[in-house]
This record gives C-alpha cells, sequence and structure tokens, in this order.
C-alpha cells in the first residue's frame, strides 16, 4: 500500500464508529480493517464466520488487475443478498449480489491493490451476515493501473457491449426447456474500461448496476458493482429463467449514465446446444 493510501485507511481506522452490538467471534483471517469494515458493510446486524461460503482464488494473484475469484454460499439454503471485498482493497466493496431467481454462487475477475484478505459475505433469511473468505497474496498495483482500454482510439464506441452466453441445464437437450427448478449458467462480458478513479487525472468510470431479466421481465439477478471489478468485467451466474423463456435480457448503467442492455438466447432456443 502506498504512504496515501495507508494514511487514508487509516484516518478510516480512526474516524469509523466502532461496533456497539454483541462481540464477533475472533476474525479467523486476523483482519487489521475487520473492525472498520463490519460496522460499515454490516452494521449491528449479527454476523458469524461459516465455512459453508467458499470463497475460490489463486493464492497468489498474478494478474493484478484481473483476478478470478467465485464466491459461493449454496450450502446455506435461501441467501437474500451476497457482498464481495476485499478488505485491504483502497475501494474494499467488489459487488454486492441480489440472487432473486439465481443460485446463490458468482464468478468474476477483479482488481487487487496489495496482499488482502478476500471475503463474500451472505446474508440468510433471518438477517445472519455468514463470511468466508481466505487470504490472497498479491504483489498489487491492479487498482491504480490504468486501463488498457484507452489505447484503442475507438474504445469509446464500444463502451457497454455485451458478449453473452447461456448453457442449457444438465441433462437437458436441446428444445428441451427448462423448468423452474432447473438452474441455467450464463457468462457474460461487459466492455467498459471500470477505472477507479486513483490514476493521476482519469475520472472514476465504471458500471454501478446490472440486472438479468427473463423475457417477461422478471428480475433474476440484481449486481450492484463497484471500481475493483476488472476492466471489460465478466460475470458467471446460474439463474432460474421463467418455463418457456426464449431469451435473457441485461440492463444497467455506468457512473456517467451510459447504458447497458443485450439480449442473451437461451440455448434450447437457438436449436442445438452450444
Amino acid at each position: 500500500m502506498n504512504r496515501h493510501l495507508a494514511a487514508a485507511a487509516l484516518l478510516a481506522a480512526l474516524s469509523s464508529p466502532a461496533y456497539a452490538g454483541p462481540p464477533d467471534p475472533a476474525d479467523p483471517l486476523a483482519s487489521v480493517m475487520w473492525d472498520v469494515l463490519r460496522p460499515e458493510l454490516f452494521g449491528t446486524a449479527p454476523v458469524q464466520f461459516d465455512e459453508r461460503v467458499t470463497v475460490t482464488a489463486p493464492d497468489n494473484a498474478e494478474n493484478a488487475a484481473a483476478v478470478p475469484v467465485m464466491a459461493d454460499a449454496t450450502a446455506l439454503g435461501a441467501v437474500e443478498e451476497m457482498v464481495l471485498f476485499a478488505d485491504l482493497n483502497p475501494f474494499p466493496v467488489i459487488l454486492r449480489f441480489q440472487p432473486l431467481a439465481a443460485k446463490p454462487v458468482i464468478a468474476t475477475r477483479f482488481k487487487v491493490q496489495q496482499a488482502t484478505p478476500l471475503r463474500a459475505a451472505a446474508r440468510t433469511p433471518d438477517g445472519v451476515w455468514h463470511i468466508g473468505g481466505k487470504l490472497l497474496d498479491a504483489a498489487g498495483g491492479g487498482c491504480t493501473a490504468p486501463p488498457a482500454t484507452y489505447a484503442a482510439a475507438d474504445w469509446a464506441d464500444h463502451v457497454g457491449e455485451v458478449q453473452g452466453r447461456a448453457w442449457a441445464p444438465a441433462g437437458e437437450g436441446a428444445g428441451e426447456g427448462a423448468g423452474e427448478d432447473k438452474a441455467t449458467r450464463v457468462r457474460f462480458l461487459v466492455r467498459h474500461p471500470m477505472d477507479t478513479g486513483l490514476v493521476a487525472g482519469i475520472p472514476a468510470y465504471f458500471i454501478e448496476a446490472l440486472t438479468l431479466r427473463d423475457a417477461d421481465g422478471r428480475a433474476l439477478a440484481r449486481l450492484q458493482t463497484a471500481e475493483p471489478l476488472s476492466e471489460n468485467p465478466v460475470f458467471t451466474l446460474e439463474v432460474r429463467p421463467g418455463a418457456g423463456a426464449r431469451s435473457l435480457t441485461l440492463d444497467g448503467r455506468d457512473n456517467q449514465g451510459g447504458e447497458v442492455k443485450a439480449a442473451i438466447p437461451l440455448p434450447w432456443v437457438q436449436g442445438a446446444l452450444p
């Protein structure tokens, strides 16, 4: 962490209100930022560290600008919201995820500034936040590196473009459709520089909201996205579109008012599995 970020972290630690609720169990990752992040992210809600919430990522980030990560809370059963965060990043929160008609599992890529605890928290209907995580080693610098996107003269013409693909639920062939209880894996990439604003002279410019819907307009999953997501972020979800759905739609916006809108065909409509 450079001295400016270190000073900001210290100031946050000194100025943030202390958590005044019942004592939490000891942080298994022994993070120096846990006492700061706990009230900011979870308020006075009960928190428990739980091995049923898993975070899968490399032990060492080879590319600090695009670290792959998967957060999985399916072992908890019903989950209303998930938060993915890296304690020691200048912007700790990577994304928030509401799995409305989706499994509580999400994969993406993010930027890391230095070695840090990497965590996922999942809120169950009883209001308890269940937290899992791991330590991520990294040389760092991912949050303060300028996006490569800007090297292309026509980069602005492609911001918001989407490349997406869906897979039929396991065991189903083309044309068979999908029932409400079957999960369809969907992966999509959104072209965007996702600039953190930490590079001198370049303002923050990032996607801040995405919603995946079925053909009836029913929201299947909502994402509140933030600066640490990688340039041209990729997301993988498992959603349950309504019976008879022919496609999914993705809509969203960035922090400068730019729109994201795309359709993702479903494989059983295409007549052949991808």
